[in-house]
Order: C-alpha cells, then structure tokens, then sequence
C-alpha cells in the first residue's frame, strides 16, 4: 500500500513539475497540433479518404507481416511503395485536399481578413444585389408559369473565374426580362448556367461541374446535380427552375432545397447575401444544414 502511495506522489510531482514548465507557446503548439488532427480525422470521416485510409493501413500491415516472417522480397517491394508515400497520397487526396484548403479559405478569419482589405460592402453594390435578387425571382415565377428550365449562380465569396470562361459574357444590369430571355428554351444560352457577381449578370451558358455524390434522388436531372456540385465546390448560392416539374429549388454547401415558392424564394435568397448573413441566416423558419423545416419545402436528403 505504501509502495502504491509513494508511486502516486511520485507521479502527481511528475506532474505538477512538466505542468509549470509549460510555456504559452508550447500550449499553443499543442493546441494547433490537436486542432490539425482534429481536421484531419473530421475530413477522413466526411470523405472517401477514410476507405482509402483504410486500404493504406492494410499495406502497412502487409509490410510489418513481410518483415515479420522474412518474405524479403515482398518488404523490398513495400519499402519502395512508402518511399513515394507523400507523392501518392497528395495525388489521391487532390480533391480532399482541395476541398479542405478552400473551406480554410471561406473560413470566418480568412473573411475578416479579406473584408479589411477591401472594406465594407458598398451601399451601391448592396442595392445591385437587391435588384438582381428582385430580377431572378421574378424571372423565376415566370419561367415556373412557362415550364422552362433555369440554373442561376449567385457569386459569393469564392470567385469563379474557371466557370465564367466557360460562359459567354454579358456585365449586363439585372432584369427580369433579360433574365427570362436568356432561359428561354430557343435561346443559345438557355442550357448553361447565368453567373452573378455583385448584382451584375456576368456571364451565361456557363458549364457546371456535376456533384460527385452517388446519395442523389435518381430523378433529378442533370441541371440539379450541376447545382449540387457547384455548391460543393463553392461557397456560391445556386437556384434553379426545374423543366420537367416546374419547381424551384435552392443549393447551397451540397445541400439541396427544394418546392420554393416566390415569397419564400426570395426571403432565402436575401437572407443568404446580403450583409450579416453569410452562413447563418436567422428566421422564424429556420434554415438548417439538412434543409429548411418548412413542410412546403422538401429536403433532397427526405427523397432518398
């Protein structure tokens, strides 16, 4: 019993002693080392990294059996696989890491950053954004009545220059006539998205990466599925008018809403750019990262 007392004192001095030597930096660099493997895990959980994890561990343990029973040859083999280890990994994990970076880069230190560079947003671009929102929900409720198909790409934070070559450009003030005409079925632009920036329709026609998800309702079509990518890829706002059931659906962060009607339509869209609500836009109804609670408006996720 004394034997144990005595190991517990000595542990407790051990203790005490490592936890005064500690200095605001190293408490700073562990918290930046737990806060890395935090990331790191939370992006395994939420990817495919974590099945291609899962196929590295097994050539780990292929390699320590190897050296285990002296199978030579097969060592020598994965010795040279782990060499080009951290080669192989950023070449598979390209579009994790992509994804992880640009999420670093919508992050709301790298937005505070950005906005004491640029300043605060203008009242003139405030009110552009107020007309294009104005301009698209019309163009919306007109092209719902005509059953013709819509993909509109609200700009934010993320710039998207690579989808904007892909388009025709226009720098045109917003409309909903002109909004309507580019759309319209006979229309050469009508098939490709329209790109906002700042309230100005800046480029039409413009191709959309599709989402690479295979969770998706087998019934949408391929408009929606170019939304769904686009809001994966950015942190841009996406509305798009269905040809086929003539329904109005929102994307955003990879998350699909669906059934809007005007009103609702254009509450979500102020509520998601302009000033003060970025990501979290507070209301009665509530907008959640599954969907709105609404019972109007109906979840992708609810359709699977």
């Amino acid at each position: 019993m004394e034997d144990i007392v005595s190991s517990l004192q000595d542990f407790w001095r051990n203790l005490v002693s490592i936890a005064l030597s500690i200095e605001l930096k190293d408490m700073f660099d562990i918290l930046v080392v737990t806060f890395l493997i935090y990331s790191l895990i939370k992006l395994l959980r939420e990817t495919r990294a974590g099945q291609l994890m899962k196929g590295i561990l097994l050539f780990i343990v292929a390699w320590w059996l190897a050296n285990y029973f002296e199978l030579v040859m097969l060592s020598n083999m994965l010795v040279y696989f782990f060499q080009s280890a951290f080669l192989l990994l950023v070449i598979v994990f390209q579009p994790e890491i992509r994804k992880a970076l640009e999420q670093m880069g919508r992050g709301n230190v790298s937005k505070s950053i950005t906005k004491v560079f640029r300043g605060k947003e203008t009242i003139n671009t405030r009110m552009q954004i107020i007309r294009a929102i104005g301009g698209v929900v019309d163009a919306c409720s007109l092209l719902q009545q005509l059953r013709m198909g819509a993909l509109i790409v609200f700009e934010r934070g993320t710039k998207l220059h690579e989808i904007v070559a892909t388009g025709t450009m226009l720098d045109a003030d917003p409309s909903a006539q002109l909004i309507s005409n580019i759309f319209y079925s006979k229309a050469p632009l009508h098939d490709g998205a329209l790109v906002i920036r700042d309230g100005k329709l800046l480029a039409a026609g413009c191709i959309l990466p599709l989402t690479s998800s295979d969770n998706i309702n087998a019934m949408l079509g391929t408009r929606h599925r170019a939304a769904l990518g686009m809001s994966e890829d950015a942190d841009a706002v996406i509305v798009i008018v269905s040809e086929e059931t003539a329904q109005i659906s929102v994307a955003q962060k990879g998350h699909l809403t669906r059934d809007y009607n005007r009103m609702a339509l254009q509450e979500t869209l102020e509520k998601l750019l302009l000033e003060n609500s970025e990501d979290k836009p507070k209301s009665k109804r509530g907008f959640h990262k599954m969907g709105f609670s609404s019972k109007k408006r109906r979840t992708e996720q609810d359709e699977r």
